[in-house]
């Protein structure tokens, strides 16, 4: 990313931030990161029956990260500056990823988080070039959370 990060960027940044400290959110956060451990569309199924608390913490926290890839992906975002304080998006792509095609099958809807997705890789191939193996480190906490080792 060759330009400068400007005033409105910080802004946006911060109310990101704001945004995930809202209570409801901050707990669909914390089941996402610390109960949810779905890999295949069966798991999903059962850990988030449509109606429950479960599911809409899922979608709460995958449309968040939706959204804010979507101000990445659409150039409205810095996306150097968010990546230095954006983690927790990798965390939501890691925990998706693989659960993505069947969702996208189920829906019938291909762009399904393709925002997640495009940001995500761009997020990678940044982190990569600033610290080789620091992804590849952070999945693989998030596998072994996943599989519950």
């Amino acid at each position: 990313m060759t330009t400068q990060a400007t005033y409105d960027d910080v802004n946006l940044v911060l109310r990101l931030y704001e945004l995930r400290r809202e209570t409801k959110l901050r707990a669909a956060r914390e089941w996402f990161a610390g109960t949810l451990r779905a890999r295949t569309l069966e798991e999903l199924d059962q850990a988030c029956p449509e109606g429950s608390e479960a599911s809409a913490y899922f979608r709460m926290v995958v449309s968040y990260w939706e959204m804010v890839a979507s101000f990445l992906t659409g150039g409205v975002l810095h996306e150097e500056l968010f990546y230095q304080s954006g983690g927790e998006m990798l965390l939501v792509w890691e925990k998706i990823k693989d659960l993505l095609p069947a969702l996208r099958r189920r829906h019938a809807n291909p762009l399904l988080y393709r925002n997640l997705e495009q940001a995500a890789g761009r997020y990678i191939r940044w982190l990569n070039q600033q610290a080789p193996g620091a992804y590849d480190n952070l999945a693989a906490r998030i596998r072994d959370t996943q599989s519950g080792a």
